[in-house]
């Protein structure tokens, strides 16, 4: 009388702010109550409120067979609160599901439309394959009910089915395709259909191909977006199959992406003409032009006029397929491409980077580089505040009450919402993405779009001091390499080395790179205030130095730098490469032979080497066995040279030449040199051949495992000294220098700052101060003696400095005379035929002329190099995991079920359809073999019967002579054994005994004459046991014995 109803329960919710879950537990017990009612309105209201508190997190389960009481109402009000309570509570796995079965089956038979929707409704929340089987049969005739809506319903219910049970969808499927092909059904059912062939169609799109014609009537028809979205989607999965649907379907799309206002539709055209191959069908014809023209214009379109960041996604994934095949027309759209790297949304920023990588080619290379540094430089970067994850703002619950009063939405925008004219701050991820993208559009198709190998070089130099900082993890360091991604210091790294070792041309400019890179007084210059971020470019930067020491215009700093003590602190990894690196460039420091031996040079040799030696003494016990390795043989070699040097008399200055020690000027270059290192094909080692006298079995010391187990054995020493410490502690982490704000004045005071685009993109925005004082110098050297040239930065004047134009202006200058005789005399040949204007060409400024680069290919055995697709030393990409389904439901069995009994008349079966096919064989095989065996089995189990039905006729016949039978009753049997030999059937006629014993199934009948054996007697007693009555023939004399 007194309940609450469930507006009720919202409003004290509502009412009870700080106090719900005292509330929600008492709402509970009150529901508890009240459903165990007989009162079917009150048990219904419960069950409201039950569902309701669900949706919170809050079990019913307990319910479920409350649950069935209410769905089993006459009521439709009360039915209908049944099913919503078990559309929110049933699982597939509820044990009265069982029992809901026959109601739903009622239900679905009942004669009043809003009755059966109920059922149809439930079904696809609950099912299970048993019950799919048990209701399809009640389904099945609903698809020819008079109203559409249950119609309608049906369809996507069976739908629904055949995602669980995929076989119920065979029987469906004819009644389906016959509301489809009707012109007259209802457009509501028709769209259900249509949704529900466009689910199934990709995954067996030939099944499809027939309802075709009808699809493209339903397309053309218009009228329904929704509809000819899904159309469109379908037929993308059928025009691979069917390449004459291309032409027919290029013009109604280009109708619809024209006159449609639908951005939805017109996404979706765009989309169905790329992934259907229409347009890569049309590719190179006027056609074809023309419509990608259209399409890329209606993308720029969406980016531009309307603004709306959801617009401008699905716009980029258009452009991000369109460039596949048309590359120049979006390259075309790259200012409003580039506008999208700055957005502030970082998912469209992402795909304008994916984007970028497409597009680009020789010509914007250039910009589009500078445009992605320009943003890593100016951007800030990204600290934990600015992170979505740590917003506790957003990462909480959803409350069950509203706010107090209604206030303004832009009093309770959050910080993170607010515009500001400052660029984003950029994640590192972000950061690590962008680096990636640079290094993957440079590198394309071996350095194929740049023609300035020393911009790229500085390019490269400018990405290590925005490189973000990488995980300082010393368990970590030895598992991960260059290649992760985390550490894009090492990938800046390879791609300087391999600049340097492909680029002849400019080794020396990439070798100048590495060098201020390993320099550590260049150290806070070269890489990030903070943190370790570009620390990884290290291990290639100290191979350069040392492959290419012959390049080095400092070789003693960098020395100075390998054999620096902060090395020491360097990953086992670097230190590794440093230690290689040091006896190259001792190398080339000592090695020169046509210098004398004099007591300076011995002096400074000497010196060197000690240092060297103090340097690689410690490292001999490093942890690292590369380290360790590496310093106990260049310690020794070192050695041995500073006994040489010592042991070698020198020579006075004015004395003659005095050769150095051969050691220093033969035997260590000659380690080092040789053959060049050139780049090797990736397959070019599966070509080498395997030496045949290559033994791999045999063990390289045995007595390993004695070693081994010896080493296990013995304990380590746990006294630790400074040098272990400084191996085994962290590294103490940088202290982050307080920022220092400018004063208001300054900021107040500072010059407005032009925006600027990837047009007007100069070097000055994202390559720092000293690269571009570097190229200025370099540039001015270069332009000197060009006339045309004009130096913004000379104090007077202007073009080049030359004998005459210095006598002119020193003649110009006051008190100071010019001189006649001063001014040189050129000789004028008049001779020429052609004028001196036409001899020279026209230009009022020349470029930097382009240097001619030869690029080295990579080296192989034989013709070409191997595939990579066939190298086994590769790692093959794992098969992705199937996508789970949003109605959480495995439908992969639907792409093994076909609809039709015959395949399409001469279509190619796929490789999926051939292995399932050949598999249905062998399967066929295998029990035609299997059914012939339990012939033979039952065959000779018959012959094995009838030798043992001769036997015990015998015995039988011979214990019946002992016993006279009783009784004068006579009978005759009426069927006589088919198994019987012919020898009986043919013998004489005389007064026998036609016994009938029946045991185990097996029916024993006829006697014949003989005897039988002693052992086979137990037999016939043991049968005479289970034989219930005995059958004489008519006419056999009374108590006669039996003969």
């Amino acid at each position: 009388m007194f309940e609450k109803s469930l507006y009720d329960l919202i409003r004290g919710l509502r009412n009870h702010k700080g106090s719900e879950r005292e509330y929600i537990a008492e709402s509970l017990k009150e529901c508890r109550k009240e459903i165990r009612t007989n009162d079917m309105d009150l048990k219904a209201t419960a069950l409201l409120k039950l569902t309701y508190l669900e949706m919170f997190g809050h079990d019913m389960s307990w319910a479920s067979f409350n649950v069935l009481e209410v769905m089993s109402s006459s009521k439709f009000k009360q039915k209908r609160t049944g099913y919503l309570a078990a559309v929110q509570s049933f699982r597939r796995d509820t044990e009265v599901l069982v029992l809901a079965e026959n109601q739903l089956k009622k239900d679905i038979m009942s004669s009043s439309p809003q009755y059966i929707a109920l059922p149809l409704g439930a079904i696809p929340h609950v099912i299970n394959p048993s019950m799919a089987n048990s209701v399809l049969s009640d389904l099945i005739p609903r698809l020819t009910h008079s109203h559409a809506m249950v119609r309608k319903k049906t369809v996507v219910t069976l739908y629904r089915l055949a995602l669980v049970y995929p076989e119920t969808l065979r029987p469906a499927w004819p009644k389906i395709k016959e509301r489809l092909l009707d012109d007259n059904e209802d457009s509501g059912v028709t769209a259900a259909i249509v949704n529900v062939v466009c689910e199934l169609g990709w995954r067996r799109p030939q099944d499809f191909l027939p309802l075709a014609p009808r699809l493209f009537d339903l397309l053309v028809e218009g009228g329904n977006n929704w509809m000819a979205i899904k159309l469109i989607k379908l037929f993308a999965t059928l025009t691979p199959l069917e390449p004459r649907l291309i032409k027919k379907l290029l013009p109604p799309l280009t109708k619809i992406i024209r006159e449609t206002s639908a951005m939805s539709l017109l996404y979706e055209c765009i989309s169905g003409i790329i992934q259907g191959g229409i347009l890569e069908a049309v590719e190179g014809t006027a056609e074809g032009e023309e419509v990608a023209k259209l399409c890329v214009g209606k993308l720029r379109g969406m980016m531009i006029i309307e603004g709306d960041a959801n617009l401008k996604y699905v716009a980029l994934l258009a452009f991000e397929k369109i460039v596949r095949s048309h590359p120049y027309l979006v390259s075309q759209q790259q200012d409003v491409i580039l506008e999208c790297i700055d957005d502030p949304d970082i998912s469209i920023r992402m795909r304008a980077l994916d984007l970028v990588v497409g597009m680009v080619n020789a010509d914007n290379l250039t910009a589009i580089v500078g445009r992605l540094m320009r943003q890593l430089r100016n951007a800030p970067i990204a600290t934990a505040a600015d992170d979505s994850s740590n917003d506790r703002a957003r990462s909480t619950g959803v409350t069950p009450y509203a706010d107090e009063e209604d206030s303004d939405a832009e009093e309770t925008l959050r910080q993170h919402e607010q515009k500001s004219d400052q660029p984003p701050p950029l994640p590192d991820n972000y950061r690590i993405s962008v680096i990636q993208r640079i290094l993957e559009m440079c590198s394309r198709d071996t350095y194929s779009n740049i023609t300035d190998f020393e911009w790229y070089i500085d390019v490269l130099v400018q990405l290590v001091r925005v490189s973000p900082a990488t995980k300082a993890d010393s368990v970590l360091e030895e598992k991960e390499g260059p290649e992760h991604s985390d550490d894009i210091g090492g990938g800046i790294g390879q791609e300087l080395q391999n600049v340097a070792i492909r680029v002849k041309s400019v080794r020396s400019e990439a070798v100048d790179a590495a060098q201020s890179l390993v320099l550590t007084d260049r150290r806070d210059q070269m890489f990030p205030a903070f943190g370790n971020g570009g620390q990884g470019v290290l291990d290639c930067a100290g191979w350069l130095v040392g492959e290419y020491a012959n390049y080095l215009s400092r070789p003693e700093p960098v020395m100075t730098s390998l054999l620096h003590p902060s090395s020491l602190q360097l990953p086992s990894k670097t230190l590794a490469v440093y230690l290689q690196a040091v006896p190259k460039v001792f190398s080339s420091m000592a090695g020169n032979d046509q210098v004398s031996w004099t007591s300076e040079r011995k002096t400074l040799m000497s010196l060197l080497m000690a240092r060297i030696i103090h340097f690689l003494e410690p490292l001999s016990t490093h942890p690292s066995l590369e380290v360790q390795e590496r310093a106990v043989e260049y310690l020794e070699l070192m050695r041995l040279a500073a006994e040489a040097a010592s042991g070698t008399a020198t020579g006075s200055a004015n004395d003659d030449f005095t050769d150095p020690p051969l050691l220093l000027t033969q035997a260590i270059p000659a380690l080092f040199s040789g053959a060049e290192l050139n780049p090797v094909a990736p397959g070019a080692q599966r070509k080498v051949p395997v030496p045949d006298d290559l033994d791999l079995d045999t063990p390289i010391n045995s007595n390993l495992q004695h070693l081994l187990s010896q080493a296990d054995t013995e304990g380590f020493e746990t006294e630790e000294d400074d040098v272990y410490a400084a191996y085994s502690e962290p590294v103490a982490a940088y202290t982050a220098a307080p920022a220092v704000s400018a004063p208001a004045a300054d900021r107040l005071d500072a010059p407005h700052k032009e925006p600027t685009s990837y047009q007007n993109a100069v070097e000055e925005e994202y390559l720092d101060p000293d690269i571009i004082a570097r190229r200025k110098a370099e540039r001015k050297e270069r332009y000197k003696d060009d006339p045309f040239y004009i130096d913004p930065e000379a104090e007077k004047g202007s073009g080049a400095v030359t004998p005459l134009s210095r006598i002119v202006r020193d003649g110009n200058r006051e008190n100071n005379e010019l001189d006649i005789d001063s001014i040189p005399i050129m000789e004028l040949n008049l001779d020429s035929k052609a004028s001196s204007s036409e001899q020279l060409p026209r230009s009022r400024s020349p470029r930097k002329p382009i240097r001619r680069v030869d690029i080295m290919g990579d080296e192989t055995l034989g013709g070409h190099a191997a595939s990579d697709s066939s190298r086994d030393d590769m790692v093959q990409p794992r098969p992705s995991k199937a996508k789970k389904s949003l109605l959480q439901v495995d439908s992969s069995g639907l792409g093994a079920l076909s609809l039709d009994d015959e395949d399409i008349s001469g279509r190619r079966l796929t490789q999926l359809e051939t292995e399932r096919k050949a598999q249905e064989e062998a399967e066929m095989k295998k029990a035609l073999q299997e059914v012939e065996r339990l012939r033979l089995e039952m065959q000779r189990a018959s012959e094995r019967l009838h030798v043992k039905e001769e036997v015990a006729v015998k015995k039988k016949k011979r214990r019946v002579r002992k016993v006279e039978v009783e009784g004068d009753e006579v009978a005759v049997v009426p069927e006589v054994s088919a198994e019987m030999d012919e020898e009986e059937k043919a013998g004489p006629v005389k007064k026998k005994k036609k016994k009938k014993v029946k045991s185990e199934g097996v029916v024993v009948e006829g006697e014949g004459e003989g005897e039988g054996e002693g052992e086979e007697e137990g037999k016939v007693k043991k049968k005479k046991k289970k034989r219930r009555t005995v059958v004489m023939e008519e006419g056999e004399g009374e108590g006669a014995p039996a003969e």
